[in-house]
């Protein structure tokens, strides 16, 4: 009986992984499977959370050291695309200054992951809005705060 179940899964997943990689590029489906900077970051000094117009969720926090990102997560309820966009918006990021993680764009991302279906490409978008929006909350803590801005970097 288990061995019919596991032979049911099997082909499940080889049909699962044979669609996407009709659809996605092996980059995507990288980042899908195993995604880079996935989780949250405690007692984040950068946070951002938006719902796209998809429905899906994106979320990204960070620590600063120095003037620059070292070290950022993101966590999505969302499908395979906004996981991969999630994934390649935090690698891009990582060890960025700010100023230039701020510029990271939905087309970066697009690059970063090889494209994506002309249904997913707002799943880039959700990313990097995400990443700006977390860059944002930092500088405006920074300005509500400013005796915060010397015992965190």
């Amino acid at each position: 009986m288990s061995s019919d179940f596991e032979k049911t899964v099997n082909e499940l997943q080889a049909s699962i992984m044979e669609d996407a990689r009709k659809v996605y590029s092996e980059k995507v489906i990288e980042r899908w499977l195993n995604p880079r900077n996935q989780g949250e970051v405690r007692n984040a000094d950068g946070f951002a959370k938006i719902k796209g117009p998809c429905g899906d969720t994106m979320q990204i926090s960070f620590k600063v050291k120095g003037g620059r990102l070292s070290r950022i997560k993101f966590m999505t309820d969302g499908c395979a695309s906004s996981i991969a966009a999630g994934s390649m918006a935090t690698e891009l990021a990582q060890g960025d200054k700010l100023e230039e993680a701020a510029k990271i764009s939905q087309q970066m991302i697009l690059e970063g992951l090889d494209g994506l279906p002309e249904k997913s490409v707002q799943c880039a978008l959700l990313a990097s809005n995400t990443l700006k929006k977390a860059i944002k909350n930092y500088f405006d803590s920074k300005k509500n705060n400013p005796a915060k801005q010397r015992y965190k970097e």
